[in-house]
């Protein structure tokens, strides 16, 4: 028997406000499997979960789906119970669903969201061209001066016509991470998984870049539908080798010759139109040895480059250096303060004593934990994704409190 394993992140209506105290079940055919408490982190022990043979996912097949599926309900006082189902356990993978439960409403007896498969098992609409789209090799028109990472993408859940369909503010890193654990296997060769992750950032900034949306009317920046875009899931399961790439390279873009733009990096299951990456063709050169930038190469053509974008989100001080136990400086005083006020909202972080701008081992163990908390490497070495997800939880945290106070 082989087994994936499942952390759920339990928060009410804002990451700023993780529940403690949750219960948290995991079911299989309404028959109860587990049973976990959140802590006062708001996340639940590693729950093992037994799934199918990562076999299944080494190679394109339909036959057996290469994942297993168990729904997830959560109960917590004065808030909302609400159950997802489908979500997705693979073979030697840890499995991260984050639930966001709502204030207890009188008139709802709870709230249930549906996880789609993953678009390499399930048939799902080709992309079509639409009456504007503009042939990729002509130049598209732009708007933006230059290419950023922006905070938030907002994401329509529905083809661009259909007006009734939601639109979702998702900041940009979680919208990555929730597109490749849609289109890909996170079993992947973690070459393979770089190559798919630099093509879905880029197809994103393109779309941005270009307010290829906004600039037909639109209010919403990306839909979430494969006829036109890339495959966003609501309440989507997140596997952690695919967060762990994303935290590490969701800056970079492909950039193809002289053009300015983002790549609008096109890419199928299996195909051999050129311009196109396929993913299974991928995952065959990932298993050849070939790196990212080679599998990139082989598809989007020998004239395509990496770049480097900087960030929209406004941190409370710039990143300069990584940090470590036994630096001295400013940035460190910064740090400690910063990871205090987090602490506020997510006690498990320890205390840091006196923040004196000596990274003393109080801050490595609350850089560590923070790390543990959010799926990062805990390493207690403080690097630009452990500081942009520090960032971000303070900014979110931030905003919490005002509202609180205003």
């Amino acid at each position: 028997m082989t087994n994936g394993y499942l952390i759920v992140n339990v928060y009410s209506d804002t990451i700023a406000n993780p529940v403690k105290g949750a219960t948290v079940k995991v079911l299989k055919d309404g028959a109860e499997i587990a049973s976990e408490i959140t802590d006062e982190d708001g996340q639940t022990p590693k729950i093992t979960l037994p799934t199918v043979d990562k076999n299944y996912s080494e190679e394109e097949q339909h036959e057996i789906r290469p994942y297993e599926t168990y729904d997830v309900t959560v109960t917590a006082l004065g808030l909302t119970p609400t159950t997802i189902e489908g979500v997705q356990i693979f073979d030697g993978v840890t499995s991260i669903q984050n639930i966001n439960v709502t204030s207890i409403d009188e008139n709802q007896k709870g709230e249930t969201s549906v996880i789609t498969p993953n678009t390499l098992w399930q048939e799902y609409p080709q992309s079509i061209i639409s009456e504007e789209e503009i042939p990729q090799e002509e130049y598209t028109p732009y708007v933006l001066s230059e290419v950023v990472i922006p905070e938030n993408i907002i994401v329509h859940d529905g083809a661009p016509s259909n007006s009734s369909a939601p639109n979702y503010t998702v900041p940009f890193i979680d919208y990555i991470k929730n597109v490749a654990s849609s289109e890909i296997y996170s079993t992947w060769p973690t070459e393979t998984i770089k190559a798919n992750v630099l093509a879905i950032i880029s197809y994103a900034l393109n779309r941005i870049y270009t307010e290829w949306y906004r600039s037909r009317g639109y209010d919403f920046t990306i839909t979430s539908t494969t006829s036109y875009d890339q495959k966003y899931t609501v309440n989507g399961t997140i596997f952690e080798p695919i967060s762990r790439i994303v935290d590490e390279i969701f800056t970079d873009y492909i950039r193809q010759g002289y053009r300015p733009e983002p790549l609008l990096a096109h890419y199928k299951s299996s195909t051999t139109e050129p311009g196109n990456l396929s993913q299974w063709g991928s995952k065959e050169l990932g298993d050849r040895g070939y790196n990212y930038l080679e599998i990139l190469r082989y598809y989007y053509g020998n004239n395509i480059n990496i770049y480097e974008a900087p960030t929209t989100q406004s941190y409370p001080y710039s990143f300069t250096q990584t940090l470590k136990e036994g630096d001295c400086n400013q940035d460190v005083y910064k740090l400690q303060n910063t990871l205090n006020y987090i602490r506020g909202s997510y006690p498990g972080i320890p205390v840091i004593k006196n923040p004196s701008g000596l990274f003393d081992s109080d801050t490595t163990k609350a850089v560590k934990k923070f790390q543990e908390v959010f799926n990062l490497s805990p390493t207690g070495t403080v690097n630009f994704q452990t500081w942009y997800k520090i960032s971000y939880i303070f900014i979110a945290v931030s905003k919490m409190t005002n509202s609180i106070y205003n």
